[in-house]
C-alpha cells in the first residue's frame, strides 16, 4: 500500500472509528431504556390492580379472591400479538399482594403466601408512602432470571373523605415481569440499528466520495462515466460495469492524491535525487580525472563511464516522465481492441537485438485469436517491460517463454525466465518505484521504474500484474487484463 492511500484510508478508518464508537454506545444504551419503558408501564399495571383492591378493601382487610380469580382466568385466556416482528403468546407477570405489615396474603404462582416481604425494598418503600421497585434474580445461579417489580399502596377510603398521600395505607400489590422477556426487543432494536447503521455510513460515504470527487473534478467522473457508456453502451454489461468501476478507481485516485499531494510530491523529489546521486558522483570522478595526465586508454574508458552515466541518468528521467505522465492520465482516453499475436510480434522485433546480445531465446506460445481490450501502445510498452526484465535476469544461453491464453474474467500473458528468481524480502517491494534488484551478470541495477509502469499500466486498463517465483526455477510475471468485446 503506498503512502497515498495510507493516509487517504487513515481518514476514513478515523471516521469509521468515530461512527462505530457512537453506534456502540446507542446501542448499550438500548438496554437501560427499555427497562425504563417496561418500568412505566409496570407503574400503570400496579396502580390499577391497587384500584381495584381498594374497592372492596374494608377495616384493613384486603380481599383477593376476585383478584385471584381474575389472574387465573387471565393465565387461560388465549394472547397473541405481534410487536415489531415479535410474536407474544401469553402474559407473563408475577402479582403478589400484602398487608400493612409487609405479609404476604397473595402470590400469583401460589407460593410464599404468609412469607414476611417488608424487607424487600419495593414493599418496605410503598407501605411507607414512597415510591418502591426492585429488581431481583429468580434464581440466584442464573443471571439471566431477573424480574423487574414495581409496588403500588392500596389505601382504605372512607366515604366522602379526602385521604392525603401516605395515610391509611393497608397494604401494597406488586406486579413483577422477567426482564428476560425485553431480551427479544433489545436484540430486534440492536440489530435494526446495525442494519441502519450500515446503510447509513455506506451512504454518508458514498455522498462523502461522490462530493469530494465533485469539489476535486467537478465534471471528470461524468465525462469518464459517459465516455464509458458510450463505448460500452450496447456491449456486455460486464465489460460495462468494468469501465464503471474504472472510472470511479480513477476519480478515487485524483481524490486521494489531492489529499496527499504534497507528501506524495515530497516523496518522488525525495527518491528521484537520491537515485541521481549516483550517475552524477561517477560523472564528477570521471570528470575530475580526465584533467589529470593520463594514457589515452585510460581517458577513454573515464569519457565512457560519463556517456554511460549520462545515459542512466536520462533514462531515469525519461522513464520518470513517462510514469508520471501516465498516473496524470487516470483514464483511458480511448480503447481498442489490441490483438495479443500482433502485441507479441512487436515485443519480439523490439528486443531481438538485446535478446541475442544476451544470448537468450524468446519464445512465444499464444492461444489462437486472442484480443485484449486497451491501449496499443500502452499494452506494447508494459509487455515490452516484463520481456525486458526478464532478458536481465536470464542466464545466458538460456530461453525466456511469453505465453498467452483467455481466462474465464480476460486474457492472461505470463512471461518467465530460468534467472535466480526473487529473493524473500522483494517479493512485496517489485512494483514499488525505484525500488530495483542488481543484474547477476553485471551486479548494477536498473531504474527501478519499468515495473511500477507495468502495475501503472495494468490498473489503467482494470487489470492485474504479478511477479512471483516460478516453481521449477526462475520468475514468472502475469499481467492479467481484459478480453476485448466480440466484434458488432
Amino acid at each position: 500500500m503506498t503512502r497515498r492511500t495510507r493516509i487517504f484510508a487513515g481518514i476514513v478508518a478515523v471516521y469509521l472509528a468515530v461512527v462505530g464508537l457512537l453506534l456502540y454506545r446507542v446501542a448499550a444504551d438500548l438496554d437501560p431504556r427499555y427497562r425504563e419503558s417496561a418500568e412505566e408501564s409496570l407503574v400503570d399495571t400496579a396502580n390499577l390492580l391497587a384500584t381495584l383492591l381498594e374497592r372492596r378493601t374494608y377495616d384493613g382487610i384486603i380481599p383477593t379472591e376476585e383478584l385471584e380469580r381474575t389472574l387465573r382466568q387471565l393465565a387461560s385466556r388465549p394472547v397473541y400479538a405481534r410487536i415489531f416482528g415479535i410474536e407474544k403468546t401469553a402474559v407473563d407477570l408475577h402479582v403478589y399482594v400484602t398487608d400493612r405489615d409487609g405479609f404476604v396474603l397473595f402470590d400469583s404462582k401460589g407460593r410464599d403466601v404468609g412469607t414476611y416481604y417488608g424487607a424487600w425494598r419495593d414493599v418496605h418503600l410503598t407501605l411507607q408512602g414512597a415510591y418502591g421497585a426492585r429488581t431481583t434474580l429468580a434464581d440466584p445461579d442464573d443471571p439471566a432470571s431477573g424480574v423487574m417489580y414495581v409496588g403500588a399502596a392500596i389505601r382504605e377510603r372512607a366515604p366522602g373523605v379526602r385521604i392525603e398521600a401516605g395515610e391509611d395505607i393497608v397494604g401494597m400489590v406488586a406486579v413483577g415481569k422477567p426482564v428476560a422477556a425485553f431480551n427479544p426487543f433489545i436484540a430486534n432494536a440492536r440489530a435494526k440499528l446495525v442494519q441502519f447503521g450500515a446503510i447509513s455510513v455506506g451512504a454518508f460515504a458514498l455522498l462523502l466520495a461522490l462530493a469530494t470527487v465533485w469539489l476535486v473534478r467537478p465534471f471528470g467522473l461524468a465525462r469518464d462515466v459517459w465516455r464509458a457508456f458510450r463505448r460500452e453502451g450496447s456491449g456486455s454489461l460486464r465489460v460495462l460495469g468494468r469501465r464503471l468501476l474504472q472510472a470511479l478507481r480513477t476519480a478515487f485516485t485524483e481524490v486521494r492524491d489531492t489529499l496527499a499531494g504534497r507528501s506524495y510530491v515530497e516523496q518522488y523529489v525525495q527518491t528521484l535525487a537520491h537515485e541521481l546521486k549516483s550517475p552524477l558522483a561517477a560523472i564528477r570522478g570521471a570528470a575530475e580525472l580526465l584533467r589529470e595526465p593520463m594514457p589515452e586508454e585510460a581517458r577513454a574508458r573515464f569519457a565512457g563511464n560519463i556517456e554511460d552515466q549520462v545515459g542512466r541518468a536520462q533514462d531515469l528521467i525519461d522513464r520518470m516522465l513517462e510514469l508520471s505522465s501516465l498516473e496524470r492520465r487516470g483514464a483511458l482516453e480511448r480503447t481498442e481492441s489490441v490483438p495479443i499475436a500482433q502485441l507479441a510480434a512487436a515485443v519480439r522485433d523490439e528486443l531481438a537485438p538485446l535478446a541475442e546480445r544476451k544470448k537468450v531465446t524468446l519464445r512465444f506460445e499464444l492461444q489462437p485469436g486472442l484480443a485484449a481490450s486497451g491501449d496499443a501502445f500502452l499494452l506494447q510498452r508494459a509487455v515490452a517491460n516484463l520481456v525486458r526484465n526478464a532478458i536481465d535476469f536470464a542466464p545466458e544461453g538460456s530461453a525466456i517463454d511469453l505465453a498467452a491464453f483467455e481466462t474465464r474474467d480476460g486474457v492472461e500473458l505470463r512471461v518467465r525466465d530460468r534467472g535466480p528468481g526473487l529473493p524473500d524480502y522483494a517479493r512485496e517491494r517489485v512494483f514499488e518505484k525505484f525500488f530495483s534488484l542488481p543484474r547477476p551478470d553485471t551486479g548494477r541495477k536498473g531504474t527501478g521504474l519499468g515495473l511500477a509502469f507495468v502495475k501503472e499500466v495494468a490498473q489503467l486498463h482494470g487489470g492485474t500484474v504479478k511477479l512471483a517465483n516460478h516453481a521449477e526455477g526462475g520468475a514468472v510475471a502475469t499481467l492479467a487484463l481484459p478480453r476485448a468485446a466480440p466484434a458488432r
